[in-house]
């Protein structure tokens, strides 16, 4: 067995985590001022939908500070209890992003179903929306598309979890605001009860994306790794290495944004161990430079078993 270190993509880890966590200082900046602006113009306003949407912005400050620290925390040096990092606590992140999009869509389902169903039976007294609550609402979907903008290409630039979470999670405010927006202007036009409804129609949004989230960040921690996808690729890069008769078994596993492979390669069983080693050190080397962040590379050889072939 032979192993060699990559050099890290992305630049290095240190830039990798100062990238994300501009993400989350920005986000967590704008939601809290979002935050404070949509509850006061909802309840001045008297918008159930902005409310909500309020409220959601809210938790999106709780859980942004949760990813902050899952964040600083991912940026951690290998250790001997962690030889590969911390950068799981980005998917960790993740789960917690999640799981409050999905709390916080349920609660604004069933506030928002409560709502419509008093307008409907007279329980409450509707009261106008004032015109400035709309402006709110679609002056928060522009800054919002500016802040998915910003977490999408950081995302991809690192393949932080967290971010590419937190990049969902700005789409679903942008649909939590237009819902409320639209719920606004068709109660303004003497529908009252839209405006309440459509913050449970965005609440449903918000829950299937949350869903979304918790499935990726679950199945990243269970090391669920595309096999075929990786082993197409290993097959691809090596099939030039003339000594390696055939490739026995390849598992690939995920380390936050990164990858270690294990590879059982066949070769002539009449070669020395050192032209083996020498061999698994060219596979090392060529699987380093053509996968993109792949981080360590275990290589085994076997002698082959097959019989010889008559010349």
């Amino acid at each position: 067995m032979t192993e060699l270190l990559s050099p890290l993509r992305c630049s290095n880890t240190e830039e990798r985590r100062k990238k994300a966590e501009t993400v989350v200082n920005v986000g967590l900046f704008f939601n809290a001022v979002l935050a404070l602006v949509k509850v006061i113009a909802g309840i001045l306003g008297h918008s159930q939908a902005l409310l909500a949407d309020g409220i959601n912005s809210i938790s999106d400050v709780i859980y942004f500070i949760a990813v902050k620290i899952f964040v600083r925390l991912s940026g951690k040096p290998a250790d001997s209890e962690h030889p590969y990092g911390h950068h799981q606590l980005e998917s960790i992140a993740a789960l917690v992003v999640g799981a409050f999009v999905i709390t916080t869509g349920t609660a604004i389902f069933w506030d928002s179903i409560d709502s419509a169903f008093k307008l409907f039976t007279g329980t409450v007294q509707s009261h106008p929306i004032e015109q400035f609550a709309l402006y709110v609402a679609v002056a928060t979907i522009f800054i919002k598309f500016l802040l998915m903008v910003q977490a999408r290409r950081v995302g991809r630039e690192t393949g932080n979890l967290a971010i590419k979470a937190l990049a969902r999670d700005h789409l679903n405010d942008i649909f939590a605001s237009a819902g409320a927006a639209l719920g606004i202007f068709l109660s303004q036009l003497g529908a009252p009860w839209v405006d309440p409804v459509a913050g449970a129609i965005v609440a449903i949004i918000m829950a299937k994306t949350g869903l979304d989230i918790l499935r990726e960040a679950s199945s990243d921690l269970m090391d669920n790794v595309p096999s075929k996808e990786i082993a197409r690729k290993i097959c691809n890069l090596l099939k030039d290495i003339n000594e390696i008769e055939t490739i026995e078994d390849i598992h690939a596993h995920r380390f936050g944004p990164y990858l270690v492979v294990n590879l059982t390669i066949c070769i002539d069983g009449d070669l020395t161990v050192r032209k083996g080693n020498e061999i698994a050190d060219r596979v090392e080397a060529k699987l380093l430079v053509g996968i993109e962040m792949l981080r360590k590379v275990y290589v085994h050889y076997h002698p082959s078993h097959h019989l010889d072939r008559d010349p």
